[in-house]
This record gives C-alpha cells, sequence and structure tokens, in this order.
C-alpha cells in the first residue's frame, strides 16, 4: 500500500505541474489536459491492452501481499 501511496504522491504533483507548464505556455485548460494524457490518447490498441494488463498485475500484486501479511499476523496469534 505504501508503494501505490508513493506512486500516487509523484503522480498527482507532476501532472499539476506539465498543466501549469501548458497554462504558462498560453494554452487553454481543455488542450493542457489534452496534453498532459497524450501518451495514453496515442497508444495503440495492443499497447493500451499491455498497459491494463500491467495494471491489473499491479493491483492484484498488492492485493496478494496485504492477504499475505494479514494471514502472517493470524497466525502469529
Amino acid at each position: 500500500m505504501k508503494f501505490f501511496g508513493i506512486t500516487v504522491l509523484l503522480l498527482v504533483p507532476l501532472v499539476l505541474f506539465s498543466l501549469g507548464m501548458d497554462i504558462l505556455l498560453g494554452f487553454d485548460l481543455d488542450n493542457s489536459v489534452k496534453h498532459a494524457f497524450n501518451p495514453f490518447l496515442v497508444k495503440d490498441r495492443a499497447e493500451l491492452i499491455l498497459f491494463v494488463i500491467l495494471l491489473i498485475i499491479l493491483l492484484f500484486s498488492f492485493i496478494y501481499r496485504k492477504k499475505e501479511k494479514d494471514n502472517k499476523s493470524k497466525g502469529q496469534q
């Protein structure tokens, strides 16, 4: 869970920084958001499928680690 939290805490300021730089360059908010998420818009179907699969694996690994940790703590009691 700590790894996921660190990832989110890094992602949010970096996206905000990117949006801020685009706004300072004179783009409106709509275009700034499009620029920030452009890598996801230009992916091929195979790349998107691979990206989703990797996200699912990441989420399942978090769930598995949490269950293992809970089982270890229950076994020690």
